[in-house]
């Protein structure tokens, strides 16, 4: 169940309340007592879903995330062979034991 802000447009109180979604708005001030509530749309909030039944790549931990950019970045193109020169004798020392 959501929380929704309210806030009166003649006395200015403004509150929070725990409502279900199916409710109707409060129109009553529990400070003034004028039906001038009016509720606010706030920003909502994220739900994170925890447990087995879940993709565990969903919500990673932010150590998990650094270990796996680590991990890619350890087996980067840089660090790969180039396997196109592999073979191929181009070396001084491959040259001179040719001859």
């Amino acid at each position: 169940m959501p929380t929704y802000d309210y806030v009166c447009d003649a006395c200015g109180h403004e509150f929070e309340l725990f409502q279900s979604i199916t409710a109707e708005p409060e129109k009553k001030c529990p400070e003034c007592g004028r039906k001038k509530l009016r509720r606010l749309i706030g920003p909502g909030a994220a739900l994170v879903f925890k447990g087995s039944g879940f993709y565990k790549t969903d919500y990673r931990s932010e150590s998990y995330k650094k270990a796996a950019a680590a991990e890619k970045s350890a087996a980067s193109p840089a660090g790969v062979k180039d396997k196109s020169s592999e073979g191929k004798g181009t070396s001084k020392e491959a040259v001179k034991s040719k001859k």
